[in-house]
Formats: structure tokens, sequence, C-alpha cells
């Protein structure tokens, strides 16, 4: 409510404004200000225009008022009045613009003190239409707020543009009400961390909240991350963008889930190489899209594992385009998803490798429909890459014949196996194993070399395919972990090749756990392997944990260690 001249004592220290936000205002000093609200032109308001000239002697004005009559500071005052548009804009509506400005707005701000906080605000780069949840209550001078202004000069001292200062005050307001020298310290934590002071401006100035407590440990282990893949500390700020925010729990999470996986740390490194955005933009959640598809048509998870580690190229940002593109066409054929599923399963190089021509085109450019299209892919998916792709620098059939090849080796390999050639098991069985005939031989001489005979494994591979579809390493610290913790023989799994197929942290958790009862008697020695790994979680916290006084304590701490590990 703005007081009536007549009456200038009414309530003065109240005031109202209309608020507008118009984009890409261009002010004096060639200062331009941006922000997303819905705009109007900067040269009228309320049908009213305004004159370059008129707008130039506001800003004066409201430089004088707030360095001479409220003392701020001259670049704070100086950087607030030429970054204020919409402020200004709403400051000149009290007035005839048409009259003495300069005289009709000191007259004016002499009975009307302004809430210095909307056009402060409105210079770090928020919208009019933010500020009501964000302005002080029972405040409306900036120097009431010393503590706020203390931080504030200190992200700016620091090095941090004024203009990205708002969205830190919007997402981490807990910044700017610590007491003197404590921001300062955390700034210069994450110096001590090895990082350049141009990035640790970036990664606060688009991720805040690490500012928020100590040094944010999940951010900590995604540099030791990136660090052993070779990512230095002068190249890191590069891989973030201001224009985002991070999870840090979640992109590690993403990381973690890739070396599970199988990922190797050269690969990992090309990856961020070659497409960073993957694994950082949505903080990974690019790579659970695409996890997520493959579940989705009901491949196994151990499968879905499998094909990210034959075919590591299937997150570079390309290959990851055209696989999820051909997913998008088969199923807009009307193919089933136990088809895509299978098509998925044995011809991954081709889906990645082939930029698909639309449906419709391929529809068109053959004279068939979408059924007859589909009956195609059913009775040769080979047929379907070489008519249907665009790639003219590796042709189709380069490319089958390469997928040929493989084929030709796994079978050979089945064949040492003893499944008979052209047989219904022997197909079976193609679509069970994933990777080349040699990668799976050298699964299965890790498995000899273990210590097991040729035949048991053999017999164990039969009732457990998937056990192959692991890499060496993954199944190397699998029988580790049953002779070193458990102190098992290696024969323990030929009745339960299934162990072979659980995830480490199963595993680990659950021998832990075993052994941690064992060796106090509550547990009776050389229990079955299915008995400690196939019950439900459920069930193993009843039998397992709950079984002993101090069960429920030690398994919440092994389950934290394996966390924070």
């Amino acid at each position: 409510m703005v007081c009536e001249k007549s009456n200038p004592i009414c309530n003065p220290f109240s005031i109202s404004f209309k608020i507008r936000c118009f984009c890409s205002i261009r002010l004096t000093h060639n200062l331009k200000f941006s922000c997303s609200c819905s705009t109007q032109s900067h040269s009228s308001f309320s049908g009213i225009p305004v004159s370059r000239t008129a707008r130039t002697e506001a800003q004066d004005v409201l430089f004088e008022y707030l360095h001479s009559t409220r003392s701020l500071s001259i670049t704070d005052a100086e950087y607030i009045s030429k970054n204020s548009p919409n402020f200004l804009q709403n400051l000149l509506s009290k007035i005839d613009t048409e009259k003495d400005v300069t005289r009709s707005l000191n007259k004016y701000l002499m009975y009307n003190p302004i809430n210095e906080f909307e056009p402060f605000f409105e210079s770090l780069g928020l919208c009019p239409s933010e500020l009501s949840s964000l302005l002080p209550r029972h405040l409306i001078f900036l120097s009431d707020d010393h503590v706020l202004l203390e931080n504030f000069h200190v992200l700016c001292n620091y090095g941090i543009p004024r203009i990205k200062i708002g969205k830190m005050y919007k997402e981490a307001r807990e910044i700017f009400i610590y007491e003197y020298g404590l921001l300062d310290s955390k700034l210069l934590a994450y110096e001590k961390l090895g990082l350049s002071k141009s990035t640790v401006i970036k990664l606060v100035s688009c991720c805040p909240s690490l500012l928020i407590g100590g040094v944010d440990n999940d951010f900590v282990n995604v540099l030791k991350n990136l660090r052993r893949l070779g990512i230095g500390n002068d190249r890191i700020g590069g891989y973030f963008s201001c224009r985002d925010s991070y999870n840090w729990k979640r992109i590690l999470d993403t990381m973690d889930f890739l070396d599970k996986v199988g990922y190797r740390e050269e690969q990992l490194c090309n990856l961020f190489k070659t497409n960073p955005l993957l694994v950082l933009e949505g903080s990974g959640k690019k790579v659970y899209v695409l996890f997520g598809r493959l579940l989705k048509l009901g491949i196994d998870m151990n499968e879905v594992y499998s094909l990210f580690v034959q075919n590591p190229q299937i997150l570079s940002a390309k290959c990851e385009k055209n696989l999820l593109r051909s997913l998008d066409i088969f199923l807009y054929i009307g193919m089933g998803v136990e088809e895509i599923a299978n098509i998925v399963s044995n011809h991954m190089e081709l889906l990645c490798s082939c930029s698909l021509k639309g449906p419709k085109t391929v529809c068109k450019d053959l004279d068939i429909k979408k059924d007859s299209l589909c009956q195609i892919i059913r009775q040769d998916p080979m047929k379907f890459f070489s008519l249907a792709s665009k790639s003219k620098v590796r042709s189709s059939k380069q490319i089958v014949s390469e997928d040929h090849s493989k084929k030709m080796e796994k079978t050979a390999f089945l064949l040492r196996l003893g499944y008979v050639e052209n047989s219904d098991e022997m197909m079976r069985a193609l679509k069970k194993f994933r990777g080349r005939g040699d990668q799976l031989q050298e699964r299965f001489d890790c498995l000899v070399q273990a210590g097991l005979d040729y035949n048991s494994v053999s017999s164990l591979i039969k009732q457990a395919p998937m056990v192959l579809n692991q890499t060496k390493d993954v199944i190397e610290k699998k029988i580790d972990c049953l002779a070193n913790c458990l102190g098992y023989p290696l024969a323990a799994v030929v009745p339960f090749p299934a162990y072979l197929c659980y995830d480490m942290e199963r595993i680990n958790h659950r021998f832990r756990m075993y052994v941690w009862l064992r060796d106090r008697g509550a547990a009776k020695p050389m229990l079955s392997l299915s008995t400690i790994l196939a019950c439900s979680d459920t069930r193993f916290v009843k039998y397992f944990v709950d079984v002993h006084p101090e069960g429920p304590a030690m398994w919440e701490s092994i389950r934290n260690a394996s966390s924070s590990s």
C-alpha cells in the first residue's frame, strides 16, 4: 500500500509493487539482465512509454538512495541499481515520468522507504515471481541483516558471479546465516581436496548444497573415482555445467553400478571422455533408463549385466540412441516383448551399430505394412537391419558377417561342452550364453584352474548358464570369498551353482553374518550355501540375525560398513 502524499507519515515503511518480469533488458553500460518469467517490452509499463533517459535517471536515483541514504557500498549500490530493471519499472510507475524524474523519485523515496531486498534479490538473478517466498519477514533494510550481507560478500570476494548467487540463496539458504569465517572455511575445504579455485566456484554455483554441513562425502568419492580414471583436478570442472544440479549419491551409485557390471577402468575413462553427460547429466538417470528398458523386456538382470559387459559401447551417445530407437521401432510395429528381448540378446552389436530409418519409411520403401515388416524381422532379423539401416560407412553385411562369426565361435564352445549341433538344446543355449566363444572358454577355464574337474564344471554350467555370463574377475572374486571368508572347498558350488550368480554384496553381507554367528556357536558349521544365500531377506534376518542378542547390531554394522566403503 502506498501512502497518500497528503499524509506522508502514514505507514512509511510499507510499499507494494506490481511485479512484472522482462527478459533480456539491456541497461546502460552494456549490462544485460535475463530471467525466465513471462515477458513484455521494457520500453513501456501500463501502456505508458518510458524513455531511456528516464530509466537512466531512475538508476542514478536508486544508486544515490542505496549508497548515500542507506550506506551501502558503492559496488553494491551500483550493481543493484543497474541490474534490477523490474523493480525500477515499478518504481517509475509511481510517478509521472513526463515531469522531472530525478526530483519526483527523490521525493517519493523520501516518504516511501523501499524494501531493499526486492532489488537486491532481483540483481542476483531471481525473477520477481520468486521473491515473495524469499523476502525476510519484518525486514526491509539490507543493513538489518548483516549476517546475510557478510556471507554474500564472502561469496563475491571468492569470485562467484553475483548473478549466480540468487540461485544459491534459493537452493541453500542455510549458507547465508553462517557465523563469521565459517563460509570461508568451507570453500577452502574444497580447495584442500586439490580442486582449483575456478573449479570450486563452478561446483558450488551449480550445487550450493556442497556448502551445507561438512565436506560432502559422496562428492569426495565421485572425485576419487574420477581421479582413479585418470581425470585430473584441472579437468574435473570441465565435466560439470552450471545449468544443472547434481545428486552426488546417485552419480556415485551409477559409477559403482558400471563397475559392478564389469566395466574396466579404461572403458569408464573412455566413457567419460566421449560421453560424460550419460553419467553426470540427470545424475546418472540415462544409465538407469537404458538399464530399465532392457529389464522391462523380460531380460534377466544378470543377462543385462552381461550385455553391458560384452558391449561397453552401449553407453556411448550414438549407440544408446541407436538401441533405444530400435526398441521403439519394434514396439511400434507390434512385436512382442519376448521377441524383442531375443533380438536384443543375440544382436546387440547390430542394434548399437545401425542407425535405422523410421518404420514408416521402411514400409514405404518396401511397399509393405507394419505386420509384414514384423514378419520379416521374425524370419530374418539380419535382413531387416540390411533394409532399414541408414549407415553406408560400415555396411550391414559387414556387421552381419562379424555377428555370424561370433555365433560360430560360441557354437564351437558349446559343442565342446557336449551340446548336439542344431539341436533344440543347442538353440536354447545359444540364447542363454552371452559373449564370444573365447570369453566363454576363458571363464570356463577359470573354474577348472580353481580346482574343479572338467566334467563338474560342464555339469555346473549346464545347470546355471548365467555363471559364464559374468566376467572372469567377478567369478574369481566369488571363488576367493568362498574359500577365504567361509573356508569352504570349491566343490561346495557343484550342488548349488547358483552361488556364482548372486551379486557380491549379498554374498559378503550374508557370509560375514554367518561367520560371526558360527564363531559364537549360534550357527551350525558348514551349512550349505543354499541355506545361507537362497532364503529371503526376512527369513535370513529371522534365522541368522535375531537368533543372537547382538545379532541385529552386528547386521546393521555389516550393512553400514558396506555402504560407506
